[in-house]
């Protein structure tokens, strides 16, 4: 695993594990899975035994509905340590940059074409991520 940062505050700490992914493509429940055990792995690393919390990077263009998601995370995490976790969600927005003029801007309406030179070859550089970005545990 990742030598991920670490913070203490009293009895509990805080796990930054920033950028860590679950997933690239669209959602599975079996992805889910994936992400339960990534985190319970960052917990047995750091001997920690209960989660309060994990904040999560959703972009945009993932195709991640977060209720379902939190609906998922709850039926997942049910009967477990994990029981009882809040789940905090921020939607990354669906960003590029121009290939021919190299701007770089926020995709509005799923309109891929670049709002400055009107070209239509845009790479995505956020949107589309779905990442652990902290968890808080004891």
């Amino acid at each position: 695993m990742l030598g991920l940062p670490t913070l203490r505050a009293g009895p509990r700490f805080v796990l930054a594990l920033l950028g860590l992914p679950i997933l690239r493509m669209g959602p599975r429940f079996r992805d889910l899975s994936v992400g339960v055990d990534i985190i319970r792995e960052e917990m047995e690393k750091h001997r920690a035994t209960v989660l309060r919390s994990v904040h999560l990077h959703i972009g945009q263009l993932s195709a991640i509905v977060p209720e379902a998601l939190s609906f998922c995370f709850e039926v997942m995490t049910s009967g477990t340590n994990l029981e009882g976790a809040r789940l905090d969600m921020e939607i990354i927005p669906l960003r590029g940059v121009c290939r021919a003029c190299h701007k770089e801007f926020e995709i509005q309406n799923y309109a891929f074409e670049c709002p400055h030179c009107g070209n239509r070859d845009i790479q995505t550089i956020s949107g589309q991520e779905l990442s652990i970005v902290e968890m808080e545990v004891d």
